[in-house]
């Protein structure tokens, strides 16, 4: 079996997480993307209102709520740098319900609204809620 992948998942504001991992699954804009260990080295921007999971070595999986940043793969690891990240166990779903729900009338051309609408989607995902 192949070492495992170093992945370290990070916002802005603070370190979310760091450890062993044997996949990260992540939407880029580009389309879904897989990582196992052994990845040619990649940069990729990450896909608004998505989540991207980790697949850790001791078998337990994280999900996290990521909104805008880019993921990197390089022989060293993955790097997950979001604007803003928010792990599934910290997602207020009441609340990211609301926000999605308060936003669904949102003129197309309201950019804040329509970010408000992606983050509460992706939220909603991490927390294994449908959309």
């Amino acid at each position: 079996m192949a070492d495992p992948l170093h992945v370290e998942l990070v916002s802005v504001e603070r370190p979310l997480w760091s450890g062993e991992a044997t996949m990260v699954l992540a939407r880029t804009t580009e389309g879904e993307l897989g990582i196992l260990p052994g990845h040619a080295s990649l940069l990729g921007e990450l896909a608004e209102g998505w989540v991207v999971r980790i697949q850790q070595a001791d078998g337990e999986e994280l999900v996290a709520a990521v909104h805008g940043g880019f993921l990197s793969v390089t022989d060293e690891g993955v790097s997950i740098l979001a604007e803003v990240a928010e792990l599934a166990d910290d997602v207020d779903v009441d609340r990211a319900r609301k926000a999605y729900d308060d936003t669904s009338g949102a003129d197309g051309d309201d950019e804040a609204a329509q970010a408000a609408r992606q983050r509460a989607m992706s939220r909603l995902r991490a927390a294994g809620e449908t959309v």
